[in-house]
Order: structure tokens, then C-alpha cells, then sequence
């Protein structure tokens, strides 16, 4: 059962597409020139007669390339969903009901590849919702080899480019002077170099960007709301004159967000920092992942009284209101957009999970596993961690160890260890005698979406060995 918030999106979709009429299959430049490309167009774009034929020949030929394409047309065609819907089951052999269920058959089954067709339809479809989407997937870009991920898996969020407004450089304030917070608000917390910022989530979920400077470093918070990750990038990398800027690109993929650098267009997978599509996409890049900390406000404060934070004068109207954004999805079990979900048996599909992506491999730890602020010493790839978390703040920071082992210390902000106390700073861990064991940079996501991306590659916790 979808939400009322997924039903309002697709009501916002087909609006969107009623405010023009459709284009002429005429104006469909670059379609291919064959009865099986004009029955696809006329799925879509032809008069009712015209729409009501094209399926039954669909679905009498049997040829599963058609199957992206009546995927397509369940989401943004008003009328004859209930055909849609037959002519996807009987040519798939599916039981999908709808858009959101055909989207995952279709996620489930790489091997089938679309017509020629689809590209140059839905191409059109998304040219029509705002002529700016052609700036990542036009022409070319567009083309299956030249795209790092499925066009038939690329789907619109429900806002324009930029409907989404990121924060460039936004205005701080004195952490005394933040009377709008309350002690409970969660925040991105981040230092680096010793120049300490909180960004609210209340805030930052109607941002979902920043592109700013900390510490001397330049870097990008990219939150996905949708999937629980709030991954801090560095956005400085070798071979390149400026840092990168980035903003939401209206799209998704498996339910995470699509960002696109302003130098290039290039989009980019939000969860793995690497360019999918556009100019960047044979550059190698992988932008490197900096620490970023979630927790409470007062507790952010309390470590870091010096600590500055987002001001309410982002340049935008939005109600900040303290858990206002996404409310209803976050307090739901269920996806609001499709991605396979994998095994639920130990973790659920939007319980937190905190992973860490090293070079030598992947892990991670259920939220729930920090209850009352454990210390889990453990081990992912080559490296040996302690992490450190409290899943009331979902708060969780994670430190090379170099096989020393780590309890919980006698006051807050220390761990016991190897000599005495240690204490836990953002950058490091500090020994008594002042060993620095050095911060891993990791990030809190949703189970359905670390396991999506990372799946096979990464480990899961189970417990203490």
C-alpha cells in the first residue's frame, strides 16, 4: 500500500502534465522509424483508439522491451491504468499492480533492455515536466552506454531542477544566539581543523545540499531524506582547478537522490559520490568521504560550546518548524519511491544501520546495537574500529583502534583504554599519553538503501563474537 504522500506525488506528477498538451508523435525528434517505435509513442501520445491498439499489439507480439516503456506510462499516463496495468501482466507475467510494483520487476531484471524507442519518449516525458532535465540526460547522455546506471531505473522525484534549493555558503550564527532549536533537535555536526558548525536536520531536509568551507576544506553535505544518509563530501579533488558545487537534480535512482555538479552537469549517485552520467563519467572520480556526526543539539553544543550553526535566514520560505519536513515518510515502514529491498530478517527496511566503506570492504552496524551509548570494538576490511554511538541521538563515531580494545569511560566524551582515559574528540581519539588514534568516516542510512548499493560487498553485525 503506498502512502498518502506517494499518491500526492503521482498526483503531482499527471498535474504537471496536464497544465500542456502532449507533443505531436510528429515532434518526437529522433524516433525511430518502425511500426514498433510508433506503437510505443501512441502508448503514451496517441488518441484513446490509437492507445487502446498499440497494447493489444504489444502484447500479442511479446517482445519484453515493451515492458520499460508500459512502466512509463502507468506513472504519467491519466487514463487506462487498468489496461496498463493488464498489458504489463500478461507481457511480463508479473503480478504488478501499478507503477511502483513494475518498477521494482523491472529493477529485478537487468537482462531487459528497452526499445530504441524509450529513450526518445522519455526524454520527451521529462522535457516536458522542465526543459532543464535535458541538461543531464539529452542527446547522448542519455544513451544506455553512456550512463553508469539504467534510464529505465532513472525516475522523477516530483520536483524541477533546483526545486530543491541547496545551501551555497550559508549564514551562521553564535550557537547562543540559536533560540529558534531545542535541546532536542537533531543536527549535522562537523569539525574540522577545529572550526566546528551544526547544520539542524530540520533544516537541512528541505535543502538536502550545502556547499561550504570548514576548516579550510572545502565540502558538500549531500543529505538524501528519502534514505536516511547524510554523507559529508570533500568536494576539492586532484586534477581539478575549483572545488565542485552541487544541487538536487529533481531525479532519483532506487529511491536516492541524483545531485549534478554546476561546473559540468554531470550527475552523480548520492550515496557513492561518483559521477554517473555527463562529462565526468570516465574521470574516475570518487569524492572522499569526510567524518560527519548526527546528534543532539544540546549534546553537539555541549561538546562544542564554540560551535556555530545554520541561521533561519537561509534566503528561502520554509516552515523549519522542528519536525516538520517528511514527518509522515519518516515515521512510515514503507518506501515512498521503488528499491528492492533485500533481506529483512535481521534488519528492517528503514531501521538505521551506521556503515563504514573502507578499501578493503564494507560494514553495517544496526542502529539499535548502540542502545544506552555502547562501545563496539570490531572489525570491517583490514581495519580494526571502536565505535562509539547512542542510538536515542543516532549518534554514532567510529576510530582506527590498531588492535587495542575499548570500553565505556567514567564521564562523558572518554573511553577506557590501553594506559587510562582516552578522550573522544571529532578528529581523533587522544591517549594519555597523547596517541592519536584517527577518526573513520562513516554515515548513518537506511538498511534498504546501504544494502542496495552495497549488498553482497558489505558485512552486517550481529553482535559481540
Amino acid at each position: 500500500m503506498l502512502s498518502a504522500r506517494s499518491r500526492v506525488l503521482t498526483l503531482v506528477c499527471l498535474l504537471s502534465l496536464a497544465v500542456t498538451p502532449f507533443p505531436a508523435m510528429a515532434q518526437l525528434d529522433g524516433l525511430p522509424d518502425d511500426p514498433t517505435s510508433l506503437r510505443h509513442a501512441q502508448v503514451i501520445f496517441g488518441t484513446p483508439e490509437q492507445h487502446r491498439r498499440a497494447l493489444d499489439e504489444l502484447v500479442a507480439i511479446g517482445d519484453l522491451r515493451a515492458a520499460p516503456l508500459l512502466t512509463l506510462a502507468m506513472r504519467y499516463h491519466g487514463d487506462g491504468r487498468e489496461a496498463l496495468v493488464k498489458a504489463f501482466q500478461q507481457l511480463t507475467g508479473s503480478d504488478a499492480s501499478g507503477w511502483f510494483e513494475a518498477m521494482l520487476w523491472q529493477q529485478a531484471h537487468p537482462e531487459i533492455t528497452p526499445h530504441p524507442s524509450y529513450r526518445v519518449i522519455k526524454l520527451a516525458l521529462f522535457e516536458r515536466i522542465d526543459p532543464e532535465f535535458l541538461r543531464f540526460l539529452g542527446g547522448e547522455r542519455g544513451m544506455a552506454e553512456n550512463l553508469r546506471i539504467r534510464l529505465e531505473e532513472i525516475t522523477w522525484g516530483g520536483v524541477r531542477v533546483d526545486g530543491i534549493p541547496a545551501l551555497d555558503n550559508p549564514k551562521r550564527i553564535a550557537a547562543g544566539a540559536a533560540d529558534y532549536l531545542l535541546n532536542a533537535d537533531l543536527v549535522f555536526g562537523v569539525e574540522i581543523n577545529g572550526d566546528a558548525r551544526a547544520y539542524p536536520l530540520r533544516i537541512m531536509g528541505w535543502h538536502e545540499m550545502f556547499n561550504d568551507v570548514i576548516g579550510g576544506v572545502p565540502v558538500a553535505l549531500a543529505y538524501c531524506t528519502l534514505c536516511g544518509s547524510g554523507i559529508l563530501f570533500e568536494t576539492k579533488v586532484e586534477g581539478r582547478d575549483a572545488p565542485f558545487v552541487f544541487g538536487s537534480s529533481g531525479f532519483l535512482y532506487r529511491s536516492n537522490k541524483l545531485m549534478f555538479d554546476r561546473q559540468t552537469d554531470s550527475l552523480w549517485n548520492q550515496f557513492t559520490g561518483q559521477p554517473v552520467s555527463g562529462p565526468l563519467l570516465d574521470s574516475g572520480i570518487t569524492l572522499p568521504i569526510r567524518p560527519v556526526t548526527i546528534t543532539s543539539w544540546a549534546r553537539w553544543r555541549e561538546r562544542h560550546p564554540e560551535t556555530t550553526v545554520l541561521s533561519l535566514e537561509t534566503g528561502h520560505y520554509r516552515d523549519y518548524g522542528s519536525g516538520v519536513v517528511y514527518s509522515d515518510y519518516f515515521a512510515s515502514p514503507e518506501l515512498m519511491f521503488p528499491s528492492i529491498v533485500g533481506d529483512e530478517s535481521r534488519v528492517r527496511r528503514k531501521d538505521y544501520v551506521y556503515g563504514i566503506r573502507t578499501a578493503g570492504g564494507a560494514k553495517a552496524w544496526p542502529l539499535d546495537a548502540f542502545a544506552g551509548g555502547a562501545v563496539i570494538n570490531d572489525r570491517v576490511g583490514l581495519d580494526d574500529v571502536v565505535l562509539i554511538g547512542d542510538s536515542f541521538t543516532r549518534t554514532v563515531r567510529a576510530y582506527r583502534r590498531q588492535a587495542m580494545t575499548f570500553g565505556t569511560g567514567d564521564t562523558p566524551g572518554t573511553l577506557a583504554g590501553p594506559g587510562g582515559i582516552w578522550r573522544i574528540k571529532e578528529e581523533a581519539l587522544i591517549g594519555p599519553d597523547g596517541t592519536r588514534l584517527p577518526r573513520m568516516p562513516g554515515h548513518i542510512a537506511y538498511w534498504f538503501a546501504w544494502n542496495s548499493y552495497l549488498g553482497a560487498e558489505s558485512a552486517l553485525y550481529t553482535g559481540p563474537e
